[in-house]
Parts: C-alpha cells; sequence; structure tokens
C-alpha cells in the first residue's frame, strides 16, 4: 500500500468529487495520506478531513507565502491544534523567496519559520518544510533544527544532489513527487539515483505538479504508481519495493504503527 505523505485535499479543486475521490483511495492502493495546512484556514480543514476519515491525517502550519495570517493570537490557534490526536505534523513551513524579493518579507518569514520549528519541538512532531528560491538560507535553519533534534521531510525537493546529501546525512527525509517524471528533471533524477531508498517519501502535493502523463491537469493520490515507477527505474529496482521502503519510511517519521 502507498502511504501519500503531502496531499491538500481541502482545495477547491476537489469540491466537485472530493468524498468520492478520497472514499475511492483503498480500492486503489492508497493506505493513508496526510493533508498539510498552509494557512490558518486550511489548516482547520485539514484536521476536519482528518476527523471525517480514517486514514487521513493532518499537518497544521502555515506556508512561508502565507505569513499574513499569522500573529500572536492566530499562532496561539495553531499551537492548540497541535496537540490534536490526528495532526501528525507541523508544516507545510519553511521559506519562499520566488514571489517576494523584499528583504522585509523574507525576514518575516524566517521569523515565523524559527517559531514554528520551537512549536514543533515542543510538541514532539516532525516538519514539513517548504523550499523555494531560497536553499542557503532554508539549510542553514533546518541546521538550527537538527540542533533541536526536529525530525523531517524537505517537501518537493528542488536543489541539488549534493545539497540532499547534506539533508540526508542530519537524518532528514527528501520528499519526491510527480516533478521526478518530467523528462527535464535532471536534478532531482540525480537526487533520487545517489540518495538512500530509505530517506525518500512519496508525495503529489495534489491538486498540484502531476506526473507524466498528466503534467498540467489536476493531481491525485491516485497518480502515485507513476511517481514509485520512475523511482524503480530510476534506481534500478521493482516499484513493489519502493512502495514497501517509503511506507515504512512515512510511518517512522509520522510515528505511526507499519
Amino acid at each position: 500500500m502507498i502511504f501519500e505523505t503531502h496531499a491538500h485535499y481541502e482545495d477547491q479543486q476537489f469540491d466537485a468529487d472530493r468524498d468520492a475521490l478520497l472514499q475511492s483511495m483503498r480500492e486503489h492502493g492508497i493506505s493513508r495520506i496526510v493533508n498539510a495546512g498552509s494557512t490558518i484556514e486550511t489548516t482547520k480543514k485539514s484536521i476536519e478531513l482528518a476527523e471525517k476519515y480514517d486514514f487521513i491525517y493532518a499537518a497544521a502550519g502555515v506556508h512561508p507565502s502565507e505569513t499574513d495570517c499569522l500573529n500572536e493570537e492566530s499562532f496561539e490557534w495553531l499551537k492548540s491544534q497541535v496537540k490534536h490526536p490526528k495532526v501528525k505534523a507541523v508544516g507545510e513551513i519553511g521559506l519562499d523567496y520566488y514571489w517576494d524579493k523584499e528583504a522585509a518579507v523574507w525576514e518575516k518569514q524566517r521569523y515565523w519559520f524559527r517559531r514554528q520549528l520551537e512549536l514543533a519541538k515542543e510538541a514532539g512532531l516532525p516538519v514539513i518544510i517548504h523550499s523555494r528560491d531560497a536553499a542557503e538560507d532554508t539549510l542553514a535553519i533546518m541546521k538550527e533544527a537538527y540542533q533541536m533534534h526536529i525530525p523531517g521531510v524537505i517537501h518537493c525537493f528542488s536543489y541539488s544532489a549534493q545539497m540532499a546529501r547534506e539533508y540526508v546525512k542530519m537524518g532528514y527525509y527528501i520528499g519526491v513527487g510527480g516533478v521526478v517524471t518530467f523528462k527535464n528533471a535532471k536534478k532531482l533524477k540525480e537526487t533520487v539515483e545517489q540518495i538512500p531508498l530509505e530517506k525518500i517519501l512519496l508525495e503529489t502535493d495534489c491538486p498540484y505538479m502531476a506526473p507524466e502523463p498528466y503534467r498540467g491537469k489536476r493531481n491525485s493520490s491516485l497518480y502515485l504508481p507513476y511517481i514509485a515507477a520512475k523511482i524503480a527505474e530510476i534506481k534500478g529496482i521493482t516499484e513493489q519495493e519502493v512502495i514497501n521502503v517509503t511506507e515504512q519510511n512515512a510511518c517512522r517519521m509520522y510515528q505511526l504503527p507499519q
């Protein structure tokens, strides 16, 4: 069974068929799903989904591009949510320097990134890390997280294989999604080739980043086999081995029984 470690089923793209789609997961070999928050509102919706479906778990957190929704009051609410029994991670959190180049914005992102890391430490939860165009600063802050013994995954990894090895040395997992199936995804394929399978998690980031042959369409966990197959091809192993080991990895990180 495949463990989907990063989805966004609260997204409005699923409004028309969300329940039917989620109810079909088990029959298609999807065992568990972690639905990641990215704002206060989507964290609420992620927890609601986790309460409704026994195989769905939630991550509570605020994406770096959404930190305007964070203040001391909303952060107190977030602190209360990480105690929920179905919340298994703090995320997705991190840095995103792609959209806004202002130094003050970047500083604000770093501030709330560290605050949410501290929250994960207090709660004893792993973190789901988003990083875009912020390689050096993300690595520097994750070295601080490593010193705090905070486990986690670098979601939708997009940097070099050398940087992936740096994260793996610290014990972090690398999230691999549909991009690995793209013809031009040289860096990610090199990363998959060079890091141990025991440090890879399968994810879709749905409804975004659909793999080939569905690139550009709405993504879902049903497309995870395409990702597993590409990883198997790169590593010269069977697709079932990829599925089995990555499921064990996810259960270990999210502290769930295998």
